[in-house]
């Protein structure tokens, strides 16, 4: 099952992806193009050349997990990012249509680390 939590990591894959692609595909992706070992846990993240669908992929303790998500309307923004890795909280924004650019993040505190 599918949480999105900061303890897990999440990939994006740049390019347009063919959604016609499975589990078998996207994991050769993962693994060819990404470098990553898609067995790992982490969440890679792919989206259609038309920007209505996204797929994204985990392997999930005894298997390997796709989750899709197609909208009736609209496109997922495609983030500019340096590197391929994300944020749960990014991802949740990128999911429900929310402009990652124009999202301002307000300063909290963090404790400072002892040495």
């Amino acid at each position: 099952m599918l949480a999105l939590s900061s303890s897990c990591r999440y990939f994006l894959y740049d390019k347009s992806t063919d959604m016609r692609f499975g589990i078998n595909a996207l994991s050769g992706l993962v693994r060819n193009k990404l470098g990553f070992d898609p067995m790992n846990g982490d969440v890679f993240i792919f989206i259609g050349k038309r920007g209505n669908q996204i797929r994204l992929l985990q392997w999930d303790k005894d298997g390997f997990a796709l989750y899709i998500k197609k909208l009736e309307r609209g496109t997922f923004e495609r983030p500019i990012l340096i590197g391929t890795a994300i944020t749960s909280t990014q991802l949740s924004f990128l999911l429900q249509g929310v402009r990652l650019e124009s999202v301002r993040y307000r300063t909290r505190y963090t404790p400072l680390k002892r040495a």
